[in-house]
């Protein structure tokens, strides 16, 4: 036994739902890493339950996996505002928010991001950013404003593979904006920031 599995076999076992829901993001779904998966899902699923926020922004749905986990910490009347771009993955989303009793407290929103967000009228106690890397400057820009006082703003990838470790004439587009995410927060008086080597890098900011 390896120190990874060591660390699985004493964490929280992981909702059939979400393992079904695994299981066919693989077969079906192009790009499966993009998944939140088990151990960050049970992370996420725990911060949303010490939290038990009302409202939560998610920002790149995929197939469902980590607002079915945020889902899990919402209190009763908690609602879930999604963004995904890509319509195509509705059916399967509606799915497993059927199959895991969430789809009344989950609304999906398809199309552009950077459109949606201003549309939406709410200000949120979490935001979790895991959508197009090239834009975490932006998104983050955008949801500032919606985020309450004290409420928290989560970004997945922001390691990305450790590509953030290369040097900057040999960065793509996508490397270059998490760096670029990564370095203004990092230096952002408005925010608490932690940066977790979870699966590919969790930055974790709380608003002053």
């Amino acid at each position: 036994m390896n120190i990874k599995e060591y660390i699985l076999n004493h964490t929280e076992k992981e909702d059939p739902v979400l393992t079904e829901l695994t299981r066919e993001t693989n077969l079906k779904v192009l790009k499966p890493r993009m998944l939140t998966g088990y151990y960050q899902g049970i992370f996420i699923q725990l911060i949303s339950k010490m939290i038990q926020p009302k409202n939560i922004l998610e920002i790149g749905t995929y197939t469902g996996y980590s607002a079915i986990c945020w889902a899990k910490g919402l209190k009763k009347d908690g609602i879930i505002d999604t963004i995904e771009i890509k319509d195509e993955l509705e059916p399967i989303i509606n799915k497993y928010f059927i199959k895991s009793g969430i789809e009344k407290k989950v609304k999906v929103h398809f199309g552009n991001a950077l459109k949606i967000i201003p549309e939406i009228n709410k200000t949120f106690d979490i935001v979790f950013i895991d959508a197009d890397k090239t834009n975490y400057l932006n998104y983050y820009n955008l949801v500032f404003n919606k985020v309450k006082k004290g409420a928290y703003i989560i970004v997945d990838n922001v390691l990305w593979n450790g590509k953030v470790l290369n040097n900057n004439d040999e960065l793509d587009e996508s490397t270059r904006g998490i760096k670029i995410f990564n370095d203004f927060v990092q230096s952002d008086e408005r925010v608490e920031n932690i940066l977790l080597n979870i699966r590919d890098g969790l930055m974790i900011l709380r608003k002053k």
